[in-house]
């Protein structure tokens, strides 16, 4: 299985290597004010991709904040150990965590996830 996986990702990376040697014609992409940018398509493209990661993960950014909240506030706080007493062997109990579905947190409610 490992194998096949260097085998898929070789596979990709010769496929876009291919791809950014057939396109390295020059382009012009416009902007305001009679500015400009002349690059390789291969650049053009790339830059609008990483672009569009920036910009998608910029956009999920306030809904993982949220989240991250939500689920501070539902954790429950740890209770404090205390010492135990002198002449008692006995160990400490461990009291077992709350179990809390992904379906608890508000945000997956009010989407419906």
């Amino acid at each position: 299985m490992k194998y096949l996986l260097w085998l898929l990702k070789a596979a990709i990376f010769f496929t876009l290597f291919a791809f950014a040697l057939n396109n390295q014609h020059d382009a012009t992409v416009y902007f305001f004010f009679g500015t400009y940018w002349r690059a390789p398509l291969v650049l053009v493209v790339l830059a609008a991709f990483a672009g569009g990661l920036v910009v998608g993960a910029l956009g999920m950014l306030p809904g993982w904040w949220k989240h991250r909240a939500a689920a501070a506030a539902q954790q429950p706080s740890t209770p404090e150990q205390t010492p135990a007493t002198t002449g008692s062997s006995a160990a400490p109990v461990a009291v077992p965590a709350p179990a809390i579905s992904a379906t608890d947190l508000p945000a997956v409610r009010q989407h419906g996830l």
